[in-house]
């Protein structure tokens, strides 16, 4: 059980591991991979939480029920994971503004904060708009090979490639 322990997994077993639970997941609950579908139900429950039963009446939640389904739980392990992986790696640490962010725009709290939450807002946005995320077109949509997934995943990349070039080229030169 060494191998739980390590910094890092190489990414071609990684990428592996990701296609065979995508095919396990299609034979055991017929559905893909993804996972902004689960984001949108959290914010279905919080709302819940606060307005009722208006949450339900509202098209969006009669098509996208807010409640717990395997999506949800999907995520949950993810987080839970992701904990366990950095406690066994001994890599856990609390970072509050990443060292390259820190070396190219200084270590203030505020701004890589505010940076951070556009940035997801307009990725949510960007889920919902495509009908799913990088994990359910790049690894559940390519499986299938959907013409749409293989055009969202090259954007993905051509707009992670200019988003990388304006943030730490232009706004950090």
């Amino acid at each position: 059980m060494e191998w739980l322990g390590m910094k890092q997994w190489s990414p071609y077993v990684v990428g592996i591991g990701i296609g065979m639970l995508s095919w396990l997941t299609f034979v055991l609950s017929d559905k893909p991979i993804g996972c902004s579908m689960a984001f949108a139900r959290f914010s279905g429950m919080i709302e819940r939480v606060f307005r009722g039963e208006k949450t339900l009446a509202k098209p969006y939640f009669k098509r996208y029920v807010p409640e717990i389904t395997w999506d949800v739980m999907l995520v949950i392990g993810i987080v839970i994971g992701s904990f366990a992986s950095a406690l066994l790696s001994e890599q856990f640490q609390l970072t509050w503004v990443p060292s390259l962010w820190a070396a190219t725009f200084g270590s203030a709290y505020f701004p890589r904060l505010l940076v951070a939450v556009i940035g997801g807002v307009l990725m949510g946005a960007g889920a919902r708009w495509a009908d799913g995320c990088t994990s359910g077109h790049g690894i559940s949509g390519t499986l299938q090979l959907a013409v749409s997934s293989w055009l969202a995943v090259a954007c993905f990349f051509a707009g992670g490639i200019v988003a990388a070039f304006v943030i730490f080229r232009v706004l950090g030169a």
